[in-house]
Parts: structure tokens; C-alpha cells; sequence
């Protein structure tokens, strides 16, 4: 049920400047059903109200804080005056902390029915209203204390004040220039499971939260190294400088989820597009071609009369063991490394060699395919397994392909992709499917290839780490090509 001082401040708000036929109006829709309740009245009525775009533009230093979070988590922004409400929305995302996961709105004052911008996705579900895109921060505001309010995450409800500290005679680039306090984790259930995760942290891991299993589940949920009291200004001036970097070209499939994510006020992909890395190079030497098809050309020599299948459908355990002599899997993996099915990275080279077209079994004889053979060197192969990537016909597997590459591509450590594209999963929908604070899994073909370029076959426990600036191309060559 409504809270009457509620709808005592609502009548109020609908009547202060009408006059008697209108207020008669209003009651008459009411009753008609042609209007059911006062707050759809005033949604159809208030509108953001705009001041003029100035015709020389200034700057403003403004204070962000998270609303209702004690001690304040806070940053002092500079920014230019024409800066754009979705461009807005990227400076707050960067310079908090927040992963734009989530949808957003602009208010123009603290309460919930206060008049507010809708966004591209607000369109798309039939809202109707004034569309952020085409507003300016100094069409907002102009003077000391003036303010805008902004939400993010609508289930745990983040509410951000902006209020102008000072206004700048010349219009600087969005920076940060202070904050305090670290910015809670996603979907923590708003201020008040941020509160328990603070005290959480700051009792020294003692008094665990009531919404995990234990303390492992917490931790592994956690955001790595996270504490309450962490704020680093060149930290989030990085982190902005990422957010605000025009993302690389791409088309198709990437280029449509990017759009997607676009509309919903999510600019996590975008990010990841417009790293300095993603803008690289689509091209490899013959040397780096040689390195990152070393296991797949080894298969391919060892196959390459054809091999008849077991019974059981698996190579034959000599061909399993030349497999992993030659690739350099017996040097780590436990065991005689003879049995396809107990030797999972030898499977991995043959599943994916096979998802890239590279083989095929017919009537139990596994043999390369005529493209296969048409690869004479190295640089053709490369450019054959960039041609086919990313692997997969289902939505998930496509997707997730589809941002180990956009990862990879923007020079991130191979150790981060599965926690990126986790990450970038989760902002596409995908969830875990029984854990609602868990991740979605990372896994794809495409990122088990990936790994393999990048040397997995050699690495102790198929670990591969730091930035391979080969596979980083790779994956930009197969993401932006025509």
C-alpha cells in the first residue's frame, strides 16, 4: 500500500500550479481509467527541464558521492561542460570503480520521481521521454551547488550526487583529481551487503557475511585484493582514460553485441575495444607464425597419412604418445600420457584442430582436410585458424569465443582472459546457472585455441601467462576482418 505522505507530496506536487479545471480534469481521467495512477500522471507530465547550450564552454570541478555509504566513498572530477550524458556515465563508471554491468539513469534531483533522461534501451522497451544522447552537463548545470543525480544498477539501487564545486573558465579533460574509499563489488545487494562485506574485510576476514556458504565462497566471489578503505587517483585516471578511448572498428557479430551493450548503458565491451593494444596490428612475421602453429603443425605431420580410430572412437595410444612427445605435453602432464581419454590437452589439440576445419573422421579414419593440406607453411595455416575463429554455433559458445578474442586482442595477460571474459559475459546476460554470485564460465573453443598459440602445449600445466603480443594480433586479425 501506498505510503500516505507520499500521496499527500504527489497531490501536491500535481495541483501547486493548476487551476480548478485542470485539477477537475485530472480527478475525471482518474476515475475513467484513462490515467491510473497520480505517478503515471506525473511521469507523462514532467519533463528534465534544459538550460540553453552555452555558446562558450566551461568546465566544472564537481564532488560524486555514493549516497547513503558511511564512511563517504567519494571523487573530485574536473569536466569539460560539454561533455555528454553518455560520455557522463562512462567517467562515473571509470572513475568509481564500477564494471557497467548494469543499466543507469539520470535524475535531475533525488527523488525517484524526479524527472529523469532515458536511454537508447528505454526507448527499445517503449519508455518515452528525453534521450540522454543529445544532452550536455552544462545543459544540467551552470552554477556553484547546482546538482545531478545518478543511478546505476537497479536491483541494489547505487545512487550517485553530483554537486558542482566550482565552475572553470576553461573546459579541462575528464580526470580525477581526489576521491576516498574503494568502490563496493557488483551486485553486493546495495549499501547494506556493502556494509557487511566492509566490516567484513576490516575485522580481518572474522565476521563473514550471512549470504555466503563460507569463507572461501567469499572469497572467491570477492574482487581480488579489494579493500573498503583502497582509492587510488592515478588508478582511476587510468581506468578513465580506458573508458573515454574510442573503441576499434569491428563489424558483424562483435559489432552488434558492442551496439547492444551500447544501448543498455553498458560500455564494459567498449572498454575492452578501445585499449591502446586493440588498435594494433593484425599482422604476424613468419617467425611468430611458426611458434603459434608449432602444435598444430606437429599434429598435422603426425596425421598426416591418416590415423584409424580405436573402437572407442580415440587415436591410437603410440599416435597419443607421439602427440605429447613431440608437442612437449609428456614434459608435465602426470601419467604415460598414452590414453586420449585420460590425457585431456592431447584431446584439446584434436577437438579444436578439428573445429578448425584442420581434420575430419570418416568411417573411423581421422585424415587432414583438403584446406589443411592447402596450408604449406606456416603464415597459411595462421591465416587459416584466423579465418575460422571464432569456433561455434551456439549462442554461448559463440559469444564467449567472440570475447576471449576482443581480451586477447587487447593485450590483457593470459592469465586475467577467463576472468575478463567472464566478466563480459555476465554484462551480455549469461549467468552461471546455480551460483547467483558466481560468474559465467569462460570456456570456449575459441579460448582453448587461443591458448594453444599461445603455448600451452609447453607450458607446465597448460598455464600460459603475460602478454603475447603474436596471439594479441591473432585475435585482432580474426575480429577485424571483413
Amino acid at each position: 500500500m501506498a505510503d500516505p505522505k507520499d500521496v499527500e507530496r504527489l497531490a501536491k506536487q500535481l495541483v501547486a500550479d493548476s487551476s480548478p479545471e485542470e485539477v477537475r480534469a485530472l480527478l475525471d481521467a482518474l476515475m475513467s481509467g484513462q490515467v491510473s495512477s497520480i505517478s503515471e500522471k506525473l511521469e507523462r507530465d514532467q519533463a528534465p527541464t534544459l538550460l540553453p547550450a552555452p555558446t562558450e564552454v566551461r568546465g566544472f570541478q564537481v564532488r560524486l558521492d555514493l549516497h547513503g555509504a558511511k564512511p563517504p566513498i567519494w571523487r573530485r572530477l574536473e569536466l569539460p561542460g560539454d561533455l555528454p550524458l553518455p560520455r557522463l556515465h562512462d567517467v562515473i563508471q571509470a572513475s568509481m570503480g564500477w564494471t557497467n554491468s548494469h543499466l543507469h539513469r539520470f535524475r535531475t534531483g533525488r527523488d525517484r520521481y524526479s524527472p529523469y533522461f532515458v536511454t537508447d534501451f528505454d526507448v527499445e522497451e517503449g519508455d518515452d521521454g528525453t534521450l540522454e544522447d543529445a544532452v550536455r552537463l552544462d545543459q544540467l548545470v551552470a552554477d556553484e551547488g547546482d546538482e545531478l543525480w545518478y543511478e546505476y544498477d537497479f536491483g541494489d539501487g547505487w545512487d550517485h550526487r553530483l554537486v558542482v564545486e566550482q565552475v572553470l573558465e576553461e573546459p579541462p579533460p575528464a580526470r580525477c583529481t581526489g576521491g576516498r574509499m574503494a568502490c563496493p563489488p557488483e551486485d553486493c545487494g546495495g549499501i547494506g551487503g556493502y556494509d557487511e562485506l566492509a566490516a567484513w574485510v576490516r575485522s580481518g576476514y572474522e565476521e563473514l557475511p550471512g549470504v555466503f556458504d563460507d569463507a572461501e565462497h567469499a572469497h572467491d566471489w570477492l574482487p581480488v585484493d579489494w579493500h573498503p578503505d583502497h582509492f587510488d587517483v592515478d588508478e582511476a585516471n587510468a581506468a578513465l582514460a580506458t573508458a573515454l578511448a574510442e573503441p576499434v572498428a569491428v563489424t558483424g557479430e562483435l559489432a552488434a553485441l558492442a551496439e547492444d551493450l551500447d544501448r543498455r548503458g553498458i560500455r564494459l565491451l567498449r572498454e575492452v575495444l578501445g585499449r591502446p593494444l586493440s588498435h594494433g596490428p593484425t599482422e604476424v612475421t613468419d617467425d611468430e607464425a611458426g611458434r603459434l602453429t608449432e602444435t598444430y603443425r606437429i599434429f598435422l605431420d603426425i596425421v598426416e597419412e591418416g590415423i584409424a580410430l580405436t573402437t572407442a572412437g580415440y587415436l591410437p595410444p603410440v599416435v597419443v604418445e607421439q602427440i605429447a612427445e613431440r608437442s612437449g605435453i609428456a614434459g608435465w602432464w602426470i601419467g604415460k600420457a598414452n590414453r586420449e581419454d585420460h590425457t585431456p590437452p592431447v584431446a584439446q589439440v584434436r577437438d579444436t584442430a578439428r573445429a578448425l576445419g584442420l581434420v575430419s573422421v570418416r568411417k573411423g579414419q581421422l585424415s587432414p582436410t583438403a584446406a589443411a593440406t592447402r596450408c604449406k607453411n606456416p603464415q597459411a595455416l595462421w591465416s587459416h585458424i584466423v579465418g575460422r575463429l571464432p569456433l561455434g554455433t551456439k549462442d554461448a559458445e559463440r559469444q564467449a569465443g567472440l570475447m576471449a578474442l576482443a581480451v586477447a586482442a587487447s593485450g590483457a595477460p593470459a592469465q586475467e582472459w577467463r576472468d575478463q571474459i567472464s566478466q563480459l559475459m555476465l554484462a551480455l546476460g549469461w549467468s552461471s546457472g546455480y551460483d547467483r554470485y558466481a560468474l559465467p564460465p569462460a570456456n570456449s573453443a575459441t579460448l582453448d585455441v587461443l591458448h594453444l598459440l599461445a603455448g600451452a602445449a609447453r607450458a607446465r600445466w597448460g598455464e600460459t601467462k603475460g602478454v603475447d603480443l603474436a596471439v594479441a594480433a591473432t585475435a585482432r586479425a580474426a575480429i577485424r576482418r571483413t
